[in-house]
């Protein structure tokens, strides 16, 4: 089994969003931002090859479904789909995954599913030959969005991914399309059934933790629907992936893709062994 870090389309937004009520003199010590205030965000993707015989994908970023005046209000950086390329690097195409698995249907962690945007053409899925995975929590929340959030969501990917006909909904530790190769767990902090996936001793953090800065327990972002409830979570998932060794693997960090978890003498959570990348680690 190969693990592969797949960089998608990259993404400039708000830094006071992106790290809620921490005040600017702490996170632009982190993270530079630029004359809007803007902040780099990667949308990372994780590849693994050979799970039980089957060609894995985590996620597939924001991607290049956006018309150009939408792209340029969500500060996506380029208008082909990244991530298309990041594949043929690994020496596949959208046609050779067997399975796409979502921790939550944001556009910035779905919206790879689709093509790219072309004037007059209606959306439509890419990955023709994979099973879609969500969580079914997660799901019902996709289907009928909270004002807060509807934004977040694309109204034509639900329809899509149902009429596919290869769409399965996970309800617990283990899914039929990769059985007990990969171990699901579940938050509410961000967004209703966000499903967070464990592979090879690595688990996808997605938004609640989208990256190493975020490790920090009081540090959530303003998109985070139940702040508090999402620090409580934050800290139960790291002190199990510190008990078990379970290293962590980042979405939104634009310079790291996977770290180690470490706790100080005084209780706070760090990272160590940070990887820009992956490319073909065994495990």
């Amino acid at each position: 089994m190969e693990m592969w870090s797949l960089i998608g389309n990259s993404q400039k937004l708000d830094g006071g969003a992106m790290f809620g009520n921490a005040p600017r003199a702490l996170w632009s010590r982190w993270i530079t931002p630029d004359a809007e205030n803007r902040i780099p965000l990667a949308c990372r993707c994780l590849l693994v090859k050979g799970l039980d015989g089957k060609n894995v994908l985590f996620e597939t970023g924001i991607g290049a479904f956006f018309e150009p005046a939408l792209r340029e209000r969500y500060g996506v950086v380029e208008d082909r789909h990244v991530l298309l390329d990041s594949l043929a690097q690994a020496g596949l195409t959208h046609e050779d995954i067997d399975a796409v698995v979502l921790s939550h249907l944001h556009f910035d962690h779905a919206g790879g599913l689709l093509a790219a945007w072309v004037e007059g053409q209606p959306p439509s899925l890419l990955f023709p030959k994979a099973t879609y995975l969500v969580g079914a929590g997660h799901w019902r929340r996709a289907l009928k969005p909270h004002p807060r959030d509807r934004a977040s969501f694309v109204p034509e990917l639900q329809p899509l991914l149902e009429a596919s006909g290869r769409l399965e909904l996970v309800d617990g530790e283990h899914s039929k399309a990769l059985g007990d190769a990969v171990r699901f767990s579940y938050s509410d902090g961000h967004t209703p059934g966000l499903m967070l996936a464990e592979v090879g001793g690595v688990v996808f953090c997605a938004d609640l933790i989208p990256g190493r800065f975020w490790v920090h327990l009081p540090i959530t972002m303003g998109y985070d629907r139940y702040p508090e409830k999402l620090i409580e979570e934050k800290q139960v998932f790291l002190d199990d992936k510190l008990a078990r060794g379970v290293r962590l693997f980042f979405t939104h960090d634009h310079d790291c893709a996977v770290a180690r978890v470490v706790r100080d003498e005084r209780g706070r959570y760090g990272t160590a062994d940070e990887k820009q990348e992956m490319h073909g680690l065994a495990a």
